[in-house]
C-alpha cells in the first residue's frame, strides 16, 4: 500500500452514476500516481464507503467533487480541494497533483459546508428548488396536524352561528382547537424559516422564521388580512439571500466567532421585518382596501362575474390577502341578513383541498406516494372547510395547481350562486351542510361536486406524469391473477440473483449498428426491443418512465456513453437493453460529446430495494475503464459483446 494517502468525496444532485464515475476515475488515477485514494459516495442509495477519522487524519488531503453540500466540519486543519463532479470525472489527475503539491487552502474550524459546484445557473435553480421543496417539506406536518385537530373541534364540538361555526370557551374541544390553530399558525413561519435555511444554512433560520411570522401577522402592516403563504415564501427567500450575503463579508478574526450566531442573525432579521412592513407590507393593505372596496362596488350587479370573482379569490392564496378580502366580504353580508353571497363562498372554500385530496389517488401516475398521504389530510381538511390544506400542492408546483383550484372554485361557486345555494355562518365546506346553516343542500353538494371535477380536469392536463400508471395494458398476452401474484412474490429474490449483469441480459437484448438518427429514436428502438423479449407490458407506460427520468437531467453521462432508465409497473423483470450507435447521437451530455454506447434499464416499480441504483453503479464504474469501452466499440458480433459484459459486476 502507498504511503501518501488523499481521501475523497463525490456526490451529484440527481444521476447516480456520475458519482460513481467520479470515484471510480479518482481511485484509478490514484493507482497510477502510487497514491492510495478512498472514496466517500454519496448517492441515491446513501453514503457508503464511508471515511474513518483515523481516514482522514492520515490523509495528506481531501478531493470534494459534489454538486450538493457536503458538511466541511471534519475535514477542518486538512487541504481541500473543492470543484463539480465533472471535474472528479476529467481531471481526476489534477485533482491528485493539487494535493500532493498542497495547492489547496487548508479548511478552518469554523466552516462548515461546500456550496454545491457546477454552472451558475445551474446552482441558483437547485438552490433555489432546493430550498423551497425543504421549505414544503417542513411545513407539511405543521398543515396536517394543525387541520386535522381543527377539523376535529369544530365537527365534534363547533356549533352553527351568524359567526361561523364556534366550540363554547369552556369546552374540552376549545382546547383541542386552540392546539391546532397554534400548530396551523406556525406553517408560514416553518415555510420560510426552513427556505432560509436552504440557502444561509443556520444563519438563515431566525430571520427567515421572524420574517414568516410577520407575514402571517397582517396587524404589524396595517391589513386586516396577512400576506399568506406567498408572503412566507418571499420573507423566506428574502432572509436567505440577506443572511448569505452577510456571511461573504470578510470580517476580522476576532468577530468571526459571532457572525453566525448573534450579527448575521441581527442584521438579517431586521433586514427583513423592516423590508416587509415598510416595503411589502404597504401594497398588501392597499391591495385589501382596493378588493374591498371592489367587491362592495360588485353588488347588484352580475351574480355569475361576482361568483367567478369570489371563487378566484378563495382560491388563488388558500388564506391569503385575496382569500380573506373574499370570506370577511361574505361574512358582513351574513351580518346585513344576506346569506346569498356566503353560499358560492362556502362552496369555493372546500373545493381546493377536496380536490388534490382526490388529485393523488385518481391521477396516480402525477403524484408521488408522499403527497398521496399529505392527500388523505388535504380531503379531510377540506370536509371541514380548510382551504389551506391544499397549500402543500400549491407551494409544490404553483403553476400547474394554482390555476386548476381557481378555476374549479370559480365553476362551484357559480353553479352555487346561480342554484340559490346560501350559507348562513361564516364557514364553509360541507360540514356547514351537515350542520344545517345551509339552504339548497344537494345544490351545495352537487356545485362542490362539479368544482372538484373541473380541477381534477385541469390537472390531468396540465399536470406531466411522474411515473408509470399502476395499471398497464399488455401488448400480447393478458396476465391472470395467478400470473400477477407470482410476479410479485419473486420481484424480493430478483434483486439477490443479479450478480453480473449477464443475470439480466441476453444476446437477443443487444443492438449492434443502432440505426436511429436521433436520442428519441434510440429510446424508442430501444424500449420496443424491452417489448419484443416481453420484459414490459405497455411501450407507452414505459416510455413515459424513461422520457419523464431524461426530463430531469440528460442520461449522457460522458465519454460517449448514456444509461437511460426507467422503474414502472409495466416491468415484468429487472433487464437492460444494450446498444452501439457507430456515427454517435447528441444525448445533451454533459461533456458535450456524441453518445455511442447506450445502456437502458428497466426495472418494476414494487421491486424491493435500490435495484436500477445498483445496476446503475454496477455499469457506470466500469465504464470508466478506457480499454472496456473501446473494446466494446470494436466488438465484431454480440458473443464477443456478452463476455465483455460478463466482466460487469
Amino acid at each position: 500500500m502507498s504511503d501518501k494517502r488523499i481521501v475523497a468525496i463525490t456526490s451529484c444532485p440527481v444521476g447516480v452514476a456520475h458519482t460513481y464515475m467520479a470515484a471510480e476515475n479518482l481511485t484509478k488515477m490514484g493507482e497510477e500516481l502510487g497514491v492510495d485514494v478512498k472514496v466517500e459516495t454519496h448517492g441515491s442509495i446513501g453514503v457508503e464507503n464511508e471515511l474513518t477519522a483515523q481516514e482522514i487524519e492520515e490523509a495528506e488531503g481531501v478531493i470534494i467533487a459534489a454538486d450538493t453540500k457536503i458538511d466541511l466540519a471534519r475535514f477542518a486543519g486538512k487541504r481541500v480541494v473543492q470543484v463539480g463532479v465533472q471535474q472528479g470525472i476529467q481531471r481526476p489527475e489534477d485533482l491528485i497533483n493539487r494535493i500532493l503539491n498542497h495547492d489547496a487552502p487548508i479548511v478552518k474550524g469554523e466552516q462548515r459546508e461546500t456550496e454545491p459546484s457546477g454552472s451558475s445557473e445551474g446552482r441558483i435553480g437547485q438552490l433555489l428548488y432546493r430550498s423551497l421543496m425543504a421549505g414544503v417539506s417542513h411545513m407539511v406536518p405543521f398543515v396536517v396536524t394543525g387541520g386535522l385537530l381543527i377539523a376535529i373541534s369544530l365537527s365534534l364540538g363547533g356549533e352553527p352561528t351568524q359567526q361561523g361555526l364556534v366550540v363554547p370557551e369552556d369546552s374540552y374541544w376549545s382546547i383541542i382547537l386552540t392546539i391546532g390553530a397554534t400548530a396551523m399558525g406556525l406553517m408560514i413561519p416553518i415555510l420560510s424559516a426552513f427556505i432560509a435555511h436552504g440557502i444561509a444554512d443556520r444563519p438563515g433560520l431566525v430571520p427567515g422564521f421572524v420574517g414568516g411570522m410577520i407575514a402571517a401577522n397582517g396587524a404589524l402592516y396595517g391589513s386586516e388580512a396577512n400576506a399568506g403563504f406567498l408572503g412566507g415564501i418571499i420573507t423566506g427567500f428574502l432572509a436567505g439571500f440577506i443572511a448569505l450575503g452577510l456571511k461573504k463579508i470578510k470580517v476580522p478574526k476576532a468577530v468571526q466567532s459571532i457572525m453566525p450566531i448573534i450579527i448575521i442573525p441581527i442584521l438579517s432579521t431586521l433586514a427583513v421585518g423592516i423590508i416587509f412592513i415598510t416595503v411589502i407590507g404597504v401594497p398588501v393593505t392597499a391591495l385589501f382596501t382596493s378588493m374591498s372596496e371592489f367587491l362592495l362596488g360588485l353588488q347588484g350587479g352580475s351574480e355569475i362575474i361576482l361568483a367567478m370573482i369570489l371563487g378566484a379569490m378563495i382560491a388563488v392564496d388558500m388564506g391569503g390577502p385575496f382569500n380573506k378580502v373574499a370570506f370577511l366580504f361574505g361574512s358582513g353580508m351574513i351580518e346585513q341578513g344576506n346569506y346569498e353571497i356566503m353560499g358560492p363562498i362556502a362552496v369555493a372554500i372546500a373545493i381546493p383541498p377536496i380536490a388534490m385530496g382526490l388529485a393523488p389517488f385518481v391521477m396516480r401516475n402525477k403524484f408521488s406516494k408522499a403527497e398521496r398521504e399529505t392527500g388523505k389530510a388535504s380531503f379531510t381538511m377540506g370536509l371541514f372547510g380548510i382551504t389551506e390544506g391544499a397549500i402543500p400542492f400549491a407551494t409544490a408546483d404553483p403553476l400547474r395547481v394554482i390555476p386548476s383550484i381557481v378555476v374549479g372554485s370559480m365553476v362551484g361557486s357559480v353553479v352555487a350562486m346561480l342554484s340559490n345555494v346560501t350559507d348562513s355562518v361564516a364557514h364553509g365546506g360541507p360540514i356547514v351542510a351537515v350542520l344545517g346553516a345551509v339552504d339548497n343542500v344537494l345544490m351545495f353538494f352537487a356545485a362542490t361536486i362539479v368544482g372538484v371535477m373541473v380541477t381534477l380536469i385541469m390537472l390531468q392536463v396540465l399536470k406531466p406524469k411522474l411515473k408509470a400508471p399502476v395499471r398497464s395494458t399488455p401488448l400480447n398476452n393478458k396476465t391472470t391473477p395467478t400470473e400477477t401474484a407470482a410476479k410479485q412474490d419473486t420481484l424480493s429474490s430478483t434483486e439477490a440473483e443479479v450478480h453480473q449483469l449477464t443475470d439480466i441480459i441476453s444476446e437477443n437484448q443487444i443492438m449492434l449498428d443502432l440505426e436511429a438518427p436521433t436520442k428519441e429514436a434510440a429510446i424508442d428502438a430501444m424500449i420496443n426491443k424491452f417489448a419484443e423479449e416481453n420484459k414490459i407490458t405497455s411501450v407507452e407506460t414505459f416510455k413515459t418512465a424513461v422520457t419523464s427520468r431524461e426530463a430531469e437531467g440528460t442520461t449522457g453521462i460522458g465519454k460517449g456513453i448514456a444509461i437511460p432508465h426507467g422503474k414502472s409497473d409495466t416491468v415484468n423483470e429487472a433487464s437492460v437493453v444494450f446498444a452501439r450507435s457507430t456515427p454517435g447521437l447528441d444525448w445533451e451530455s454533459l461533456d458535450g460529446e456524441a453518445v455511442h454506447l447506450i445502456f437502458m434499464i428497466a426495472v418494476p416499480a414494487q421491486q424491493k430495494g435500490d435495484m436500477h441504483l445498483k445496476i446503475l453503479q454496477m455499469l457506470s464504474r466500469k465504464l470508466m475503464d478506457d480499454d472496456f469501452r473501446k473494446h466494446l466499440m470494436e466488438a465484431k458480433n454480440k458473443e464477443e459483446v456478452m463476455r465483455l459484459l460478463a466482466t460487469i459486476q
